[in-house]
């Protein structure tokens, strides 16, 4: 009886201290409050506990087997003391991950001799986002700068986005946009399309069409062209399956068939734009990838490992035909209280080396790239990157939102200061009148971010690189 109290005693102080605590990504209301509890407890216990019923309040979307899917544990299950911390904390990162919620809180209910509830209390993001839309379509800030911040080089119009669509973690995608580019899209995911939760699909369907074309990189820059007719027009469509048999792992095999076609004269500007003096272009594209994430918070990883790996294979004759073989990680170690370490590895091959330009392009294009030579790109077919990063977390505060919300009453901020360094490499065969390519390249400097609710991270960085120039740069990331 003696043991059972001491126990309980135990528990109780670990899931009111310690579970009641932001998460590391410091989404949540809760996580500007600064709690960090270290808590001792006796690891020699010969009788396991029982896990009884498992409640959940605040799900009004998530249907509940959604959100025991993220559990490690079930009930019915028998598990040590130290092993049911573990869980609990397990538990939350994961329910964390899956975008679903603000804050999520997992503690004790109630003993019933070695049996033990365990309440779950979640809170819900907003799911629905109709919003209008209006973004540069340069590849970064510094590069819509150089433009002249041009509105003819925004996209607006509509986006209208349903995370959670039926409550089984699914979204919806219906983007009309116009300006720089027409653009419609649709997609549909669904990660649990199977009563076992871990069979799932998406579909989805693009067309865009733009009268201004990329057809080149000349001295590390990419070269536009405008003054044509049919520009360059793209339909696209895919259907992908996905399989998640545990926690941490999702594999995927997506099938997709694109046909573009492009104005007569872009190759008279560049003939190997597409490899061979054609003006439309057709073909499949396979792809199997697996995912592995297991830390803090997704978005603005401190802590844990996540790593992806894909095989690709792009068409299936002489039109089109390229292997390519992509994997990137990252690492996040705790040094301190409030200091981290990030390394981030990435590697890509593509197969065989002499490819048509569009399939070349590699650093300065969507998250791969060298902070300090954003406003370059680097084209090639075979390279590496690693990125180092310090952060030292500085503040962390909320402030009131005055609404009359469970969920959304404060919004949570935190602030870090990094150093950092990068160092990459890119070869390219075929496209050497770029001074980048097929040599070391090596960036550095330092900067601030901030993080905030709903994924959204400001980034500002003052770097340097080989070449010796230096700049301040902006990045933004947001889940809107």
């Amino acid at each position: 009886m003696g043991k059972i109290l001491y126990c309980i005693i135990a528990l109780l102080c670990y899931g009111a201290l310690v579970y009641a605590q932001p998460s590391p990504a410091d989404t949540s209301q809760a996580s500007a409050n600064g709690l960090s509890t270290q808590v001792n407890y006796d690891k020699n216990y010969s009788t396991p506990f029982v896990v009884g019923d498992i409640y959940i309040e605040g799900n009004k979307r998530t249907k509940p087997y959604i959100i025991t899917r993220e559990l490690p544990f079930k009930s019915g299950d028998s598990i040590y003391l130290p092993e049911l911390v573990k869980a609990f904390e397990i538990s939350r990162q994961q329910l964390i991950n899956t975008s679903l919620f603000i804050d999520v809180v997992i503690a004790l209910k109630s003993f019933r001799g070695y049996q033990v509830d365990i309440l779950i209390q979640v809170k819900e993001r907003w799911y629905v986002f109709p919003i209008p839309y209006l973004k540069p379509v340069d590849r970064n800030l510094n590069e819509w700068a150089k433009q002249g911040y041009g509105v003819d080089r925004v996209n607006y119009g509509f986006k209208f986005t349903y995370n959670n669509f039926t409550g089984r973690n699914d979204k919806l995608k219906l983007w009309l946009v116009t300006g720089y580019t027409q653009q419609v899209q649709f997609e549909y995911d669904q990660p649990y399309a199977d009563k076992a939760l871990k069979q799932g699909y998406r579909i989805g369907f693009t067309y865009s069409f733009n009268h201004e074309i990329n057809y080149a990189t000349i001295d590390n820059q990419q070269r536009f062209v405008d003054s044509l007719g049919a520009g360059i027009r793209q339909w696209s469509g895919h259907i992908d399956y996905t399989y998640r048999p545990g926690l941490h792992t999702v594999h995927a095999v997506s099938l997709s068939y694109t046909q573009q076609e492009i104005d007569p004269r872009i190759n008279e500007l560049n003939p190997k734009y597409y490899g061979a003096y054609r003006d439309v272009i057709r073909f499949p594209e396979l792809i199997y990838s697996i995912n592995y994430v297991n830390v803090d918070y997704r978005p603005f990883p401190l802590t844990g490992f996540m790593a992806d790996g894909s095989i690709t294979k792009r068409g299936v004759n002489k039109e089109m035909n390229m292997w390519q073989f992509a994997g990137k990680a990252t690492k996040g170690f705790r040094l301190s209280k409030k200091n981290y370490f990030l390394w981030q590895p990435a590697l890509m091959l593509r197969l065989p080396f002499d490819q048509p330009y569009i399939n070349t392009r590699l650093f300065g294009y969507g998250d791969i790239y060298l902070r300090g030579l954003e406003n370059y790109v680097i084209d090639g077919v075979a390279a590496f990157l690693t990125k180092q990063t310090f952060r030292r977390e500085l503040f962390r505060f909320n402030i009131k939102t005055h609404i009359k919300s469970y969920s959304h009453d404060v919004i949570p901020f935190r602030i870090y200061a990094h150093v950092f360094g990068d160092a990459g490499y890119s070869y390219n065969k075929n496209f050497r009148d770029n001074s980048l390519v097929n040599q070391m390249l090596y960036t550095g400097g330092f900067g601030m971010d901030m993080v905030t609710f709903y994924d959204f991270n400001l980034r500002v960085d003052y770097s340097f690189n080989q070449l010796g120039q230096k700049g301040l740069f902006l990045h933004v990331k947001s889940d809107f």
